[in-house]
């Protein structure tokens, strides 16, 4: 097979790529007020997607405000879409922050780009306001500008700002309740992205399926090979025996969460979900520049595109 599409998460994904300019969680490590917002981009897997962007600012909050998002017991799933809510997909310096033209500017965030933002929910108003002062307020919050910039945390000039704001930013559809990895139909979001021939092959085998689906809980990673590549395959993928087709498809699927940057820097053998024992089922993972490519021993394939994380 060809190019591989990755679909990886808890449920699916593949990421950005990785840039060596910028680490956010050790940019935050040196500021203790920061630890829980810190503690939570790493648990939501926030900081590799932050660290793979090379335009970025990071808004954070402090661990009194973080409390009070806590306090409301949200999902883990609630969490990371309002902490990529605090991602702007732009550079905001200090400097910037105090001569935006025109007095106001709507920012893109990281929750914007995961395509589950509704409308414009996934935008950021920032606004300059009287005595120089500078207002955050997410686009679908009614224009309510609810927290104020406090004060810059570290600049890396064009890479990377890291800021504080006052407290977190309320939206209703961040925090609307997300659904668990389980809860996903994992075969209709790779049908919706291109690998309908894949997943079709997928759901026609009831062991392969229940494997990828008893490892959504503790992390996956999914490599879907796009229809065009897979459907080349079809032939030869019907001559197999019942335990060959099985193999094959759990050859796809790696039992822990992976992110496009994750790989880039954990080069080497990967085991899969078809792996048993001394049958070792598995393949290479190699980079070249910001290309991350899977070889096995008949073929390369290169990593396109993310489906979802």
């Amino acid at each position: 097979m060809q190019l591989l599409r990755a679909v990886l998460a808890a449920a699916l994904l593949l990421l950005a790529t990785l840039s060596d300019a910028h680490n956010i969680t050790t940019i935050l490590s040196k500021h203790p007020e920061f630890s829980t917002f810190n503690h939570y981009l790493t648990l939501t897997h926030l900081a590799p997607e932050i660290n793979g962007k090379t335009t970025i600012t990071v808004c954070a909050v402090d661990n009194a405000a973080m409390s009070d998002l806590l306090s409301k017991h949200p999902s883990i799933y609630t969490i990371k879409n309002i902490l990529s809510l605090h991602v702007l997909l732009d550079y905001f310096g200090a400097k910037k922050l105090h001569q935006i033209t025109n007095g106001t500017a709507l920012a893109a965030t990281m929750y914007q780009a995961t395509g589950s933002a509704p409308g414009s929910a996934g935008f950021v108003n920032i606004t300059d306001l009287h005595g120089g002062k500078v207002g955050f307020g997410a686009e679908n919050n009614d224009g309510t500008l609810s927290s104020t910039f406090v004060k810059s945390v570290e600049e890396i000039p064009y890479n990377i700002s890291v800021i504080q704001i006052s407290k977190v930013l309320p939206s209703a559809a961040a925090e609307a309740p997300a659904p668990a990895p389980t809860q996903q139909n994992l075969t209709n979001i790779m049908s919706k992205h291109g690998c309908k021939v894949f997943a079709d092959a997928l759901s026609a085998q009831p062991d392969a399926l229940n494997t990828f689906n008893d490892n959504l809980d503790g992390g996956l990673t999914v490599f879907c090979p796009l229809d065009d590549a897979f459907k080349a395959f079809l032939p030869k993928f019907k001559n197999l025996t019942k335990s060959g087709k099985v193999a094959l498809l759990e050859f796809h699927g790696v039992p822990v969460y992976q992110s496009k940057a994750t790989l880039k820097s954990n080069n080497g053998l990967q085991n899969t979900l078809a792996t048993d024992g001394a049958n070792k089922f598995d393949f290479t993972v190699q980079n070249d520049g910001e290309d991350v490519t899977l070889k096995t021993k008949l073929t390369t394939a290169k990593i396109t595109d993310t489906l979802m994380t």
